[in-house]
């Protein structure tokens, strides 16, 4: 096939999949420099992906790097996915509240009944307020942030330009937490691997704005949509109180990464009747490994239960190690959709959703509703809230939510000066 001009594999079995991501004989390589057409100067400077692989972070590692990079995410990330910890519990009280506070504000001031975009007004918005908490930034600094990396992750002509941006942003961050160490992921990422680096830092950092700024946002609206037209069991599975089988069921039918980043064989291989040659581009597509008979043989379509063994999160060396973060983002943002409406209906035709164009990722670029409220509508603020001024580190409360409602409103309008 052909990725944006340069000619890759694409592995869509199931079995096929699932055993390149183990790498169980460990032939394959995710090191950018086993890629044999890039070496030869074959790629394209100006293709259009090229900035998203030269980020060049553990997910383009093999080996010891890869293992003391691991070690370094699985520290940093336990306080936050320990329930038993209190980061844990103060990031889903805060969590719930950013969730509460975009509802309000979408939906103040128009009576019980209206209409909103559930990805620009929430989908979107609520992971970057996580991304701030989790990296240890205000939100106002991070209006921007989530944007560039849908320009990244879109392939867009300005993908450089968003790349360049990004980095710098979180190089910022990384290097104030050497100094200032705080309660948050890349500080207690340093505190387990010292000798990390503030480029090393800020590599692994930028996948925090795609782990959850972007890839959790979508699965946030993936999981709402799939819900809302109830074709692929994921509204039986809320409906019946099993919310983790609706997320499983989206992320089946719809995965946020519908083709992962490349691999590289390190000898020639061959699979099923091709022969791949050593330094061949291998894209695997989750999306349709999810269509494989071998994967959905046994899955009755209409089952509140759902497989586990879906490979959204993928499976390996390389599996995710903030699946659980996520998920719990997930939860609590499609739990309070359906707990703070009573309905929500399409705007248009199921059919007539508008997708990303991204080769990699599977979201939606809207997700216009009809809602009608649970409860009564939010009063409208007498005037438009002023931006205060921004605080100084440590200001905010217990959950970090000082100053939430200003953002929200002055990050939509952001939204929606980008989007016209």
């Amino acid at each position: 096939m052909d990725v944006l001009g340069v000619p890759t594999w694409l592995v869509i079995g199931y079995p096929q999949t699932l055993d390149i991501l183990r790498d169980a004989r460990g032939i394959w390589s995710k090191r950018l420099d086993s890629w044999r057409a890039r070496r030869e100067g074959r790629v394209p400077a100006d293709w259009p992906l090229l900035p998203a692989f030269e980020v060049d972070n553990s997910v383009f590692r093999d080996g010891a790097e890869l293992t003391r990079l691991r070690g370094a995410w699985s520290a940093g990330l336990r306080p936050f996915q320990d329930r038993t910890r209190p980061q844990a519990r103060a990031l889903e009280r805060a969590v719930s509240s950013y969730a509460d506070d975009l509802i309000t504000v979408l939906s103040e001031g128009g009576g019980r009944s209206g209409w909103a975009d559930l990805s620009a007004q929430y989908g979107r918005p609520l992971p970057l307020m996580v991304v701030g908490r989790l990296l240890g930034f205000r939100p106002e600094r991070g209006e921007e942030l989530l944007m560039d990396m849908w320009r990244l992750l879109d392939a867009g002509p300005d993908a450089a330009e968003a790349s360049a941006r990004l980095f710098g942003a979180v190089a910022d961050v990384c290097a104030a937490k050497m100094v200032g160490p705080g309660d948050d992921l890349p500080s207690y990422m340093l505190a387990e691997t010292p000798d990390l680096t503030i480029d090393e830092l800020t590599r692994e950092m930028l996948m925090v704005v795609g782990l959850i700024g972007d890839y959790t946002g979508t699965l946030i609206c993936n999981t709402a949509a799939e819900v809302i037209i109830g074709e692929s069991g994921a509204r039986d599975s809320l409906s019946a109180g099993m919310i983790h089988e609706a997320i499983n069921r989206a992320a089946i039918s719809s995965p946020p990464m519908s083709n992962l980043t490349f691999r590289w064989p390190k000898t020639d291989v061959r699979i099923g009747r091709f022969t791949l040659a050593a330094g061949d581009p291998v894209m695997l597509s989750p999306a349709a490994a999810h269509t494989d008979p071998a994967f959905t043989g046994n899955m009755a379509p209409d089952s509140i239960y759902s497989s586990r063994a879906h490979l959204a999160w993928g499976a390996g060396p390389h599996a995710c190690l903030g699946r659980d973060l996520a998920t719990t983002i997930t939860t609590i943002a499609v739990e309070k959709l359906f707990e703070r409406f009573s309905e929500l209906r399409l705007a248009l035709p199921a059919d007539q959703l508008p997708w990303r164009s991204s080769p990699m990722m599977r979201g939606l670029r809207s997700l216009p509703v009809n809602y009608t409220l649970a409860g009564e509508p939010p009063e409208a603020p007498a005037a438009p809230a002023a931006a205060p001024e921004r605080p100084a580190q440590g200001d905010a409360g217990e959950d970090g939510d000082s100053g939430t409602m200003s953002f929200v409103r002055r990050f939509l309008r952001v939204l929606r000066r980008s989007d016209s």
